[in-house]
């Protein structure tokens, strides 16, 4: 007897690569949409997992088909990318070679002397870890999330570089290096023959590091595609935080916005930066993104969500990225010192 096949969960829209841009990654091959999902915050144990599916499907419907995740994400720790893991297996089964899926190693991920920075043993193992949690034969990305100051670059990038030879990823990144440490890393992976494709730092209106360090220049010149995290601050830029903290939201959860982060002179500030936005005809949020991806130097915008309609709004940004030197004027007037919110300057900073 023939049984009839499942009904698949779920079957993408028709129209998802119609109204998404894509942009070639630096001088690679590989394009990516200009807006990618991160699986930061909201993708772990304290969120049900319908809502991730629907997160997930409403980005890939919207054309989004970079999903970027990291060994440590959760809570706990590995959980997003068992949650993703399943998400594969069930709604995007068959849709695999649509996806491009991205991971990194480099936090604390298990105790002990080899569960984080940048050696060997454990890039090489974190990456089979999140492998086996993803239910995947390789990721297309594999990142080094950080920069670690005691180990010899060229044992991080060597192992990033075996990670490609072995068939585990297609390609590799780096994350929060600093201009320097950038050209060296880049040098170290083109003798190996493992090219890197892309620097993950942080960037936005609030968050200029990237600008002061040349670090956009620098990309530019060595060909590396970029892909900003943190493009609407921790939520900063969302509107969310025009009057206040409401209950719920990130800054209340002790996680990477905090009270302290929105003192007055920061509220007006955003305040300022909104009415610019509705002068444009568009939200905080997608002002901040289009600000981020103006003349294409980034590559992608990556953000996170915790309700299908942000994504819906962050994906509209794309239908307006062009600014008038009078809005650009008025947007770096309300720019912040860097270490307010820049969270990873440390790492950034490391020499």
């Amino acid at each position: 007897m023939i049984r009839p096949a499942p009904t698949p969960r779920y079957s993408p829209a028709d129209s998802r690569y119609e109204k998404m841009a894509y942009r070639r990654c630096g001088r690679s091959g590989l394009r990516l949409p200009a807006i990618s999902l991160g699986l930061w915050h909201n993708f772990g144990g304290d969120t049900p997992h319908e809502l991730k599916r629907d997160l997930c499907r409403s980005a890939f419907d919207h054309g989004i088909t970079h999903f970027d995740l990291a060994n440590n994400y959760g809570p706990p720790p590995g959980s997003a990318e068992e949650a993703f893991g399943e998400i594969l297996a069930t709604d995007f089964a068959g849709y695999r070679d649509e996806l491009v899926i991205s991971s990194k190693a480099g936090y604390l991920m298990w105790p002990g002397p080899y569960g984080e920075f940048g050696a060997r043993k454990y890039v090489i193992a974190s990456c089979d870890q999140s492998l086996k949690r993803m239910g995947l034969d390789y990721v297309d990305i594999f990142y080094s999330h950080r920069f670690d100051p005691d180990t010899p670059l060229e044992e991080t990038m060597g192992a990033l570089d075996h990670i490609v030879r072995s068939g585990r990823a297609q390609y590799v990144g780096i994350s929060s290096y600093n201009t320097e440490r950038t050209k060296d890393a880049v040098a170290i992976l083109n003798d190996l023959g493992t090219p890197c494709l892309i620097h993950q730092p942080s960037y936005n209106i609030l968050n200029r590091w990237v600008e002061r360090d040349g670090l956009l220049d620098t990309l530019e010149e060595l060909g590396v595609g970029s892909i900003a995290f943190t493009p609407l601050a921790q939520g900063l830029l969302t509107g969310k935080y025009l009057n206040g903290i409401p209950d719920g939201s990130r800054a209340t959860q002790g996680k990477s916005l905090l009270p302290h982060h929105l003192s007055d002179d920061v509220i007006e500030r955003l305040k300022a930066l909104n009415a610019i936005a509705e002068a444009r005809g568009q939200t905080l949020a997608q002002m901040a993104l289009a600000w981020v991806l103006r003349g294409e130097r980034v590559t992608t915008a990556l953000i996170g969500a915790s309700k299908v309609s942000q994504i819906e709004d962050c994906v509209a940004a794309v239908g307006n990225l062009e600014f008038t030197q009078d809005e650009l004027t008025a947007i770096d007037a309300r720019a912040l010192d860097d270490n307010l919110i820049n969270l990873w300057a440390r790492s950034s900073e490391e020499v």
